[in-house]
């Protein structure tokens, strides 16, 4: 019988990683602007570039397995890899939403 699973679109993703809240700040690590990129091959591999909101924090791996877990959920994701990069350097004043900016106190 063949696999009939539609893969997630890329909203879909986005839509699953918005749910992961930064435990420190407790805002959507969509909207605090740490999710880089994510993509999705053939194979069902999901394939997630993020930053932390700095080097040192120590809730990175927390963060990381619940951004893994959130996106496994989904049907055909098959394996899900989350890469930490530091570059470029997480900036809320330019890659936060607005309503991030405006709860942080940033204009």
């Amino acid at each position: 019988m063949a696999d009939t699973t539609t893969l997630p679109s890329h909203e879909e993703l986005m839509a699953k990683l918005q749910t992961v809240n930064d435990p420190e700040i407790n805002l959507s690590i969509v909207d605090l602007g740490l999710v880089y990129g994510v993509e999705m091959d053939d194979e069902g591999v999901v394939n997630v570039t993020m930053t932390l909101t700095s080097p040192g924090c120590p809730l990175g791996p927390v963060i990381r397995g619940e951004a893994y877990a959130k996106l496994k959920e989904l049907p055909g994701v098959k394996d899900v890899d989350v890469q930490i990069v530091w570059s470029p350097p997480w900036d809320p004043r330019t890659m936060a939403s607005d309503d991030v900016k405006m709860m942080l106190g940033i204009w």
